[in-house]
This record gives C-alpha cells, structure tokens and sequence, in this order.
C-alpha cells in the first residue's frame, strides 16, 4: 500500500507540470457546482433568498439569459486572448533565452488556475443557461444560480488583471533568473542536508550483476523508499549507473546488483524510476546550470547580443555553484547505517567543465566576459568545498579560460588587463 502511495505521488508530480492539469481539475468542479446549484433550486434555494434579499436576485428571465449569454461571450473571448498570451509568452522565451525554459513557464501554477476560472466560470454559466426558461415566474426563475454565475464573472476579470501583470513579470529575463535558481537552491539544499552524516564507502562494482532498463527517457525521479526497501527484502546492493537527468536508452546497463536478481525484481526497480521526455529543476538540479548557461550563450551570440543578460546569468551562475560546492559527487544512499544505494552523479569537474566550454566559445572574445567569469571562479576558489579537488579543478578552468582569451584578443592592452587580474 505504502509503495502504491509513492508510485501515484510520483505519478501526480509529474501530471502536475502538465499545463492543462488545473484547468482541467477546475473546468469539472465548475460542472459539479452548477449540478448541485440546479439541485438546490429544486428545493427552492432563491425563493428562500429573495424573500430576505430581493434587491440582489433577477425576477425576469429574459433579463437573467440576457445577462448570462453576455458574460459567456466576454468569457469566451477573455480566455482565448489570455491563452494567446501565453503561447506568446512561450514562443518568446523560446525564441529569446532559451527552449528549456518551457517545461517550467508551462508549470507555472498562476497561469494554470486562471485558465481554470476561465472554463470553470464558462461550463457553471452554459448549464445554468439550461435550467432557465424566459416565461419562468420570478419565485421559479433559478436567480440564485444566475447571481453566483454573475459573480464568478467578475471573479474572472480580477484573476484577468492579475494575468496580465503576472504575464508580464514572467517574461522579463531576471525573473526567469530568481525563479531557476530558487528552485535549484531548494533542491541543492535539500540534498546536501539529506548527506550529512552518509561519509559511508560503497563497494567497487565491476563485477556485479547487470540489468538493462528496458526502456529510453529521461531519468527525471526515482522512490527512494521502495528501492531502500526492495534491497532490504532482497540483501543486496544497488548502483544506478546513469545520473538523474541524462537520457536513458533501454538497452543500456543501467542497474548494478550486488546479487543476481529475478526478472520480478528488476521490473519492481524500474517501475519505481520515473522516466519522461522533459525535465523539471525541483526534480533535477542540473537543469538549473544547463537553463542557465544557455540564456548566457544566447544573450552573447551575434543575434541577440546582449551582454547584461549574460552577466546576469554569470551572477546566478556563481551563486548556485557556490551551493554546489558543498554537495559530495560519491551519490550514496545509506540505509539503517548502511551504504545500500548508489546513484550516478553527474560530478563537480563535469559539471563546471559542461558550463565553462560553452561559456569560453561565446565569451572568450569579449574582455569584460573574460574578465566576469574570472571572478566567478576566482570567488569559487575561495568558497568552502564538500571534496579539495573542488579547488584544483577550478584552478584549471582558470588556466585554460586566460588561454583561450589571450590567444582570441586583438588587443595588447586587453591581455594585459586580463593578466592583471588573473
């Protein structure tokens, strides 16, 4: 029951990113709320209310389908201009920074809730339009329904307004900055408190069992629990030997097991792996550099040529290889005091290796670039590490950085400068 819990847990985590998730979930709660209205107006809901309030109810039906067909029309306009707006949102964020950016624009929660207001308030006021006839007296007309749907419509323009200052938040480029990296330093954080206390070693694994994944995707999450569990019911071991994030090809090894396992039990490992065609940073932090470092190189390529943005980037960047600094690359899960799992990380030298090439091909031949990612690794190397080879491998970005810019400058002064500073 436990491992049936996790599984739907993982399975609405990844629903949820879905952009027509809310909307969805909404649109229903509409149908039922004028389902269960047209019920309460069969036991005589407005009659009870006019008696007390008769300002606030419609007394002519003609009056009531007038009103109700005018704000099912403006609904329908206002959510087809909202959801063009987000389809420009996304295209120019594809467009300006980078098309790994969509997944998590598409996620956003603001703009999900209120295309949901949208059709919720649209399928409330369509079928209270059903439950009103124009001959109906006043003491039979439904004018509870009719106010509630009146006042949902307004609710609409209030969330409108609200869209439009959200959406143009969302586009400017250090917003989508802040949000990248709060999402990666709470996944960052979570995972460097989650090893304190595991300086446990893991066995060399040459030699064990091999399991191939059976299928490709994205490796985006994974119920540590159930793994734990399944290598305790089975006294074993396991190594996953593909990092969280990379793309999985089924016929690659991609389990290690300390002991031969059944075919039964390496369906139940898989089957507690979530694989999947996009990524999301709250499950993958290593998004958050590859986003990042992509905005930088677009801003500094010849058609966008925007080097504020790219320092910008360089900034974020700094802060959130800080955090990364006091992450260990051993990936061990202990288990009851025990080294029971190990997961393939992508490592600190690849990882700031990955950055920095793409950093040094679109700015070695800027000296104010040059000169921004000098500080970034030089405050680096100053910064506390989880491993000293932190430190070594920065000196040798530092190396190879002021050679790629001495030999891409024109000018003599601008070597100088940038030997100077080294």
């Amino acid at each position: 029951m436990k491992k049936l819990f996790i599984r739907i847990f993982d399975f609405f985590n990844t629903v949820e990113s879905k952009i027509a998730f809310y909307p969805t979930l909404l649109a229903i709660s509409g149908f039922l709320v004028a389902v269960l209205m047209i019920y309460l107006e069969q036991q005589g809901i407005s009659r009870r209310i006019m008696d007390v309030l008769p300002l606030l109810m419609v007394e002519d039906g003609d009056t009531a389908l007038t009103v109700l067909s005018a704000c099912l029309g403006g609904l329908i306009s206002l959510m087809v201009f909202s959801f063009s707006m987000v389809m420009l949102l996304l295209s120019q964020a594809s467009n300006n920074y980078s098309p790994r950016l969509l997944p998590g624009l598409i996620s956003d929660k603001r703009h999900q809730l209120i295309l949901g207001i949208y059709l919720a308030t649209i399928l409330y006021n369509i079928f209270t339009l059903f439950s009103i006839e124009p001959s109906e007296e006043k003491y039979t007309l439904p004018g509870f329904s009719v106010l509630l749907g009146i006042a949902f419509t307004i609710l609409c323009l209030v969330a409108f307004i609200y869209f439009i200052h959200n959406i143009s938040q969302s586009i400017q480029i250090s917003n989508i900055l802040e949000t990248i990296f709060e999402n990666a330093e709470k996944r960052l954080q979570k995972l460097i408190n989650s090893e304190k206390g595991q300086n446990k070693a893991f066995p060399d694994t040459a030699n064990w069992y091999e399991y191939k994944a059976g299928r490709s995707g994205y490796f985006q999450n994974i119920s540590l629990k159930n793994i734990l569990k399944i290598c305790e019911d089975e006294k074993t071991k396991i190594y996953i030997t593909i990092p969280k994030g990379l793309f999985v090809l089924k016929n690659s090894v991609f389990i290690k097991s300390e002991k031969e396992l059944n075919e039964d039990v390496v369906a139940s490992i898989i089957s507690n792996i979530s694989f999947a065609r996009g990524e999301l940073i709250e499950d993958n932090y290593i998004l958050a550099f590859k986003q990042i470092t992509e905005i930088a190189v677009k801003a500094m390529s010849p058609g966008i040529n925007d080097p504020g943005t790219a320092i910008n980037a360089i900034d974020y960047l700094t802060d959130i290889f800080a955090l990364r600094m006091q992450k260990n690359d051993n990936g061990i899960i202990v288990h009851e005091e025990k080294a029971t799992l190990r997961m393939a990380v992508v490592t600190f030298k690849e990882l700031i290796y990955n950055v920095m090439t793409s950093l040094r091909t679109y700015c070695k031949h800027d000296p104010v670039m040059v000169q921004k990612l000098l500080w970034m690794l030089e405050y680096l190397q100053k910064q506390p590490a989880a491993e000293t080879d932190y430190h070594v491998v920065i000196k040798e970005e530092i190396k190879t950085l002021l050679a790629q810019a001495k030999d891409s400058f024109d000018s003599k002064k601008d070597v100088a400068f940038i030997e100077k500073k080294a």
